[in-house]
């Protein structure tokens, strides 16, 4: 099969496949091709413009690419987005962020694709939770609950790794969420600046 490698019949099949985003494996193995013959198609067609090399052995269709949420979840896994992203389309932050931030319990971790940035703050695996899967505008991603995006922000001002932004609108949250994730870091100083801000 692979020697009928033409662009638009492969943007055609990864498309009917919903390969959006995708491992040279994956590119092999949809159309049976060497590894070889795979690397060098992958390589040429990124520097053509059919592909997207988002980080090493990752791609997407450069003529349907992903929402920047649901390329922050599949760039680093595991990971939802959370901390000033999160807070900011929840409106708790008055504006919008430069760099798209999530949690993740790998190491962290900053990535740059089309000039985008895509941070990863490393988390407690005990607290690696409170995320929803929202879908919107026909993405879909994992996102912080507005409450744990709070905590999660929190946390790394009190370890003196952000700088806390006096404008959060804090109103409509939860104290009683807000707290259950506080806990979960079992820090006092964060629990004690959770209470602060009810």
């Amino acid at each position: 099969m692979y020697t009928l490698l033409k662009p638009l019949l492969i943007r055609e099949r990864l498309l009917q496949k919903k390969l959006f985003i995708f491992t040279p494996r994956d590119f092999e193995l949809t159309f049976q091709l060497p590894k070889q013959k795979a690397k060098y198609f992958l390589e040429k067609e990124s520097k053509d413009g059919l592909f997207l090399r988002l980080k090493k052995g990752l791609y997407s269709l450069k003529t349907n690419p992903l929402s920047e949420e649901e390329l922050a979840n599949h760039l680093y896994r595991p990971s939802y987005i959370s901390f000033e992203y999160a807070l900011a389309s929840y409106n708790i932050l008055p504006e919008m962020t430069y760099s798209v931030t999530s949690a993740t319990t790998k190491p962290t971790r900053t990535f740059i694709v089309n000039n985008k940035t895509f941070s990863y703050s490393t988390i407690k695996k005990e607290a690696y939770t409170g995320y929803t899967l929202i879908k919107q505008d026909g993405a879909v991603f994992l996102m912080a609950e507005p409450e744990k995006a709070l905590v999660d922000y929190l946390y790394f001002v009190v370890l003196g790794k952000k700088t806390k932004n006096d404008r959060l609108k804090t109103s409509s949250l939860q104290k009683e969420k807000l707290l259950k994730y506080a806990y979960l870091y079992n820090k006092n100083k964060l629990t004690k600046l959770v209470r602060e801000l009810l």
